[in-house]
C-alpha cells in the first residue's frame, strides 16, 4: 500500500497517509476541517536493504565470475608426504 503526502492550503498542515492506489485522494484536512487538502507529488521511497542476506559478491559481473572460477580451479603443486626431515641423511 503506497504512502501519499498531503498538504492543507488553509493551515499548512502536512502529513502522510497510507491508502490503496484506487482510493480517492483525501479532501478534508484532519487538523482544521477545511476542504483545502491536496495530494503532493513525492519522489517515493528508496529501496532499503536490511538484514544480513545481501552480500557484495551477489551481483558480480560475468567477467569477474570467470576469473574467480579459473583461480579457484587452478591446479596446486602436490605436497609430498614422504619428505625427509630436516638434517636427515639421504641414501644414494
Amino acid at each position: 500500500m503506497p504512502t501519499y503526502e498531503y498538504h492543507c492550503d488553509a493551515c499548512s498542515h502536512e502529513f502522510e497517509e497510507f491508502q490503496y492506489i484506487k482510493d480517492e485522494p483525501l479532501k478534508k484536512c484532519p487538523t482544521c476541517g477545511k476542504v483545502k487538502l491536496r495530494r503532493l507529488i513525492s519522489g517515493g521511497a528508496a529501496i532499503v536493504f536490511k538484514g544480513s542476506g545481501f552480500y557484495q559478491t551477489d551481483y558480480r559481473s560475468d567477467a569477474y565470475k570467470k576469473v574467480a572460477k579459473s583461480e579457484s580451479t587452478a591446479p596446486t603443486p602436490p605436497k609430498s608426504d614422504t619428505a625427509a626431515p630436516t638434517g636427515a641423511k639421504v641414501k644414494e
